[in-house]
């Protein structure tokens, strides 16, 4: 088991001159609902639209010059790509993203706007992540995960020190689980430090591998569903050391169906006049779906990104 609070203190020190701490902001339309203290950890406000830098650059940062020579590699057609896309090309380094073949033309964009090589493989981003890893141990390159990594995850656990100076009293955290290296950084973090923080993991119904994984004691494989949370959708590696983190320091999890999210997009629409990702609406989801439970409490949702494509968001408004 990795020291998490050892991980993000080390990963602060690299990385705070690089990234934002965030915004905490305070949502008085969801703490109205049951007399809670409802707080947006904003991550779309992050550098590159998402708390993914964070642990890109911790990752970046850590290697040596000779390893950064080797050049970089990753999989990623989301979050991650783009993040590893604006380090590389932020830090002077090379690198290769690897994305399926059926990525969207949006997404590539993303990711091409920084420079960096892309190449495609496959037609599943678990078989490309696959792919990529291999080829970087056969060409001798360093790759980067986006999730199953200390250094990943320590990055991440940073939004966890930025909100202990944020707010005094954090009763509940709630956060987007996909391959669980965000909230494995949070909880980790938070748990070592105080034992009284709740911290829930949230998933769509349609992609909840971890939560399946979790109840039945091992890393499983299934088939995920479409998810307008797609930057938490597919599968778990079946050596993540992010599940045993999971089952160490995450409470509970809530799932929440494709309607909910849709809803939850759309209100922070209307309410914060906020575009967000359906990733970063599934803790709003969660929050709705059971409000009793989190009655008089201080509530932090943590708002992971900001990437959501147009034909996406004409389907969550219906035009």
């Amino acid at each position: 088991m990795i020291d998490i609070l050892k991980e993000v203190l080390e990963a602060e020190k690299r990385i705070r001159e690089h990234i934002r701490e965030t915004p905490l902001e305070y949502s008085p339309f969801l703490s109205k609902k049951e007399d809670t203290n409802v707080y947006l950890k904003l991550e779309n406000f992050q550098v590159t639209g998402s708390f993914k830098i964070r642990g890109v650059l911790n990752k970046l940062l850590s290697l040596s010059e000779e390893e950064k020579r080797k050049g970089l590699v990753t999989a990623s057609s989301g979050n991650h790509g783009v993040a590893f896309a604006y380090a590389t090309s932020f830090l002077g380094l090379r690198g290769i993203v690897f994305l399926p073949e059926n990525a969207s033309p949006a997404k590539v964009q993303d990711i091409g706007q920084y420079g960096v090589e892309i190449r495609f493989y496959g037609n599943d981003v678990v078989k490309t992540e696959e792919f990529a890893r291999k080829f970087a141990e056969k060409n001798g390159m360093i790759y980067v995960p986006p999730y199953n990594d200390p250094k990943i995850i320590g990055g991440q656990g940073t939004i966890a020190l930025e909100l202990e100076r944020q707010l005094e009293n954090i009763d509940v955290v709630l956060a987007p689980v996909g391959g669980g290296g965000l909230i494995s950084g949070i909880a980790g973090y938070l748990k070592e430090k105080t034992k009284n923080i709740e911290v829930i993991g949230v998933q769509p119904e349609n992609s909840a591998v971890m939560y399946h994984s979790i109840e039945k004691g091992k890393i499983v494989e299934m088939e995920s569903k479409p998810t307008l949370a797609d930057g938490t959708a597919g599968g778990v590696e079946k050596d993540s050391i992010t599940f045993e983190l999971c089952r160490r320091y995450v409470d509970d999890f809530i799932l929440v169906n494709e309607n909910k999210i849709a809803k939850a997009i759309v209100l922070m629409l209307e309410r914060h006049h906020m575009l967000i990702e359906g990733a970063a609406a599934l803790p709003v989801a969660a929050y709705l779906k059971e409000l009793e439970r989190f009655r008089g409490r201080n509530i932090v949702l943590v708002i992971s990104g900001c990437r959501i494509s147009l034909d996406t968001l004409r389907k969550v408004l219906g035009c």
